[in-house]
């Protein structure tokens, strides 16, 4: 039998809810797939004790859009489905020629956002715009809120002027692809480095790590156990220190090489150990040794740590940034904006209470001071023309790509300098005041016309 793998590969178009599929073949039967259809991807609200997002996933997405298509075998699964009997035979023809030919506009990675600005916009025939919902949300999802979790360890280092922290978090991330794509998300939010071996080859990141416990207890004695890594890896000795005692742990350390690069601790009171075994390295002569922590670490824990004078030099952090732990669900949504047929646009627009969704095409422009720190942002329609910093590019015309993409290290570069341009307050993990996003008057006259359509159709249809 095929694993799952081959019978779903990554960027097949089976990889979606089934709901986007039984809508494409309704539109198909309706003569609707054809018309161009504008949906949005946004976050309605921040998740708790988030003052703002960092956006991350494009590069995958435009992937999966590049690769979108259905195999035979895929479509013969289909038309097994009770719920299609009677679907025209042409929409399986249709599917079988099916690619992405639509535009993509998007932030670039590592662009810090607010709520109701469009991570992304699909703008393509209403069926191709349709289908790709499921596999975007989730994607964008998962990889933002990694990054934007990353961003906020990220700024309690800078705020204390030392220190790094690894992605640590492989073994608790939901599934093997999402640890590559919570290594990537980190280092876009300022990682410098991580365990996961597959994500340091293929994105040309640092790759860290050293031994488990289990090392240690697979030899007779914590000092054969660390006397044999140093004989293995004489240039790279970071020793484990806290299988026992350890503070013992760390004598042991001190005992077995004048080269020790660094001692990891991953448990106990981090404040107390490390500053007692920073006396003890520095009393051997070993002030260039590096002390690590990691263990169930997040950006609380590393601010209280450094602020109490911790003298820490990097922090592993696993559990807590891969699953964004304190805000899990980032709940961005696709919202369709706009659709036209014939040249005739229409406007759709969700007017349900608490799920306000805005219509038509946007444009995000921002405003900075003297000193190049954000002031606020306007939403607007796309044809509109503002003061201020566009935000939205284009990244993909008719299906194929109209920019090339930054590497990694470019996109890390360009996301540090955003977290700097941040007012001071959103820098801080403190509650601050929201960051100001307003209406152009068009976007807020538009939505009142829709509104006011809505109201005398619903009017008119009960007469």
């Amino acid at each position: 039998m095929p694993s799952l793998s081959q019978l779903i590969p990554r960027h097949s178009a089976l990889n979606t809810d089934f709901y986007q599929l039984t809508m494409a073949a309704g539109y198909f039967a309706q003569s609707l797939h054809t018309q161009r259809a504008s949906f949005e991807l946004y976050v309605r609200r921040l998740p708790h004790q988030r003052q703002f997002l960092v956006a991350a996933g494009l590069e995958q997405a435009l992937e999966h859009l590049e690769n979108l298509r259905f195999e035979a075998y895929e479509i013969a699964w289909l038309r097994q489905q009770d719920v299609f009997n009677q679907v025209p035979a042409a929409f399986w023809d249709y599917l079988k020629g099916l690619r992405f030919t639509g535009d993509v506009w998007a932030l670039p990675e590592g662009t810090v956002f607010f709520p109701y600005e469009p991570l992304l916009r699909i703008s393509a025939p209403l069926i191709e715009a349709q289908l790709v919902e499921t596999w975007l949300l989730s994607l964008l999802n998962y990889q933002t809120s990694v990054a934007s979790k990353a961003a906020r360890i990220s700024l309690v280092l800078q705020k204390y002027g030392r220190g790094h922290f690894v992605d640590f978090g492989s073994r608790r991330t939901h599934g093997p692809e999402a640890s590559l794509l919570a290594a990537r998300a980190a280092w876009i939010g300022g990682a410098t480095g991580t365990s996961n071996v597959s994500a340091a080859r293929s994105l040309n990141i640092p790759v860290v790590g050293t031994a488990a416990h289990a090392w240690t207890m697979a030899f007779a004695s914590e000092r054969e156990a660390f006397g044999a890594y140093h004989q293995a890896f004489p240039e790279h000795t970071t020793l484990l220190v806290d299988t026992y005692d350890t503070l013992q742990g760390v004598r042991n350390a001190i005992a077995t090489t004048s080269a020790l690069r660094g001692i990891r601790l991953d448990s106990g009171d981090f404040l107390s150990l490390s500053q007692q075994a920073r006396q003890l390295l520095d009393q051997a002569g070993l002030q260039q040794t590096k002390i690590i922590a990691s263990g169930d670490l997040n950006e609380y824990k590393t601010e209280a740590l450094l602020k109490a004078g911790a003298p820490i030099d990097s922090f592993g952090i696993g559990t807590e940034l891969v699953t964004s732990i304190d805000a899990p669900s980032l709940g961005g949504v696709y919202k369709l904006v706009e659709i036209s047929s014939e040249g005739h646009k229409r406007y759709p627009c969700k007017l349900s209470s608490g799920k306000t969704a805005y219509p038509g095409c946007k444009q995000i422009w921002r405003q900075t001071d003297a000193d190049g720190r954000f002031g606020s942002d306007l939403l607007g329609l796309h044809s509109e023309t503002q003061d201020g910093q566009p935000l939205l590019q284009a990244f993909m015309q008719n299906g194929q790509r109209v920019q090339a993409l930054p590497t990694l290290p470019e996109i890390q570069h360009y996301c540090q300098s955003q977290l700097q341009s941040l007012p001071e307050t959103l820098q801080c993990l403190d509650p601050a005041p929201p960051y100001s996003v307003s209406l152009s008057q068009d976007l807020q006259d538009l939505y009142a016309q829709v509104r006011l359509q809505y109201t005398a159709t619903e009017e008119t249809s009960h007469v």
